[in-house]
């Protein structure tokens, strides 16, 4: 097959061959988005560092350097690195911090599990973040997987 070049334009890309003619036009997701601000999963991330924040200001006193500051410091860095990964100029280095962000959204369900166990919060609360957290990885996942 011929080799392929893809020039962006507004919100979809134009594919042409090394004859410059026209293959396709093709949607282009990243292309659609003005800025890391608009993809869901980074407005679902931020929802739950507020969330996060909310619920953990009611944690034990003893655990704020403890489970209370781990919690926050993994939830923060979701939106974070989605956002570092969006500002990089490769696919590579957008798929490594989206894989930074999917690790700090395992991190979160773990300590969010063990926040459970420990009476910290209601179960209620705590499902609700369970939630809200594995829509966040879902996301991320599939982003990631339509980046390559």
């Amino acid at each position: 097959m011929d080799k392929e070049t893809c020039f962006p334009y507004p919100y979809r890309l134009l594919v042409i061959d090394k004859n410059n003619k026209i293959i396709r036009w093709q949607d282009d997701i990243l292309t659609m988005m003005k800025s890391h601000k608009d993809l869901i999963v980074w407005k679902k991330s931020m929802a739950l560092v507020k969330r996060v924040y909310e619920v953990t200001r009611f944690f034990p006193r003893e655990e704020l350097i403890g489970i209370t500051s781990q919690m926050r410091r993994a939830v923060v860095s979701i939106p974070s690195n989605i956002a570092e990964g969006y500002g990089r100029l490769s696919d590579k280095e957008t798929s490594r911090f989206l894989g930074i962000s999917l690790g700090s959204a395992s991190e979160l369900e773990t300590q969010l599990l063990l926040s459970v166990e420990l009476g910290f919060a209601s179960e209620m609360e705590l499902n609700e973040l369970l939630i809200l957290n594995q829509e966040v990885i879902r996301m991320l996942v599939s982003l990631a997987k339509k980046i390559g």
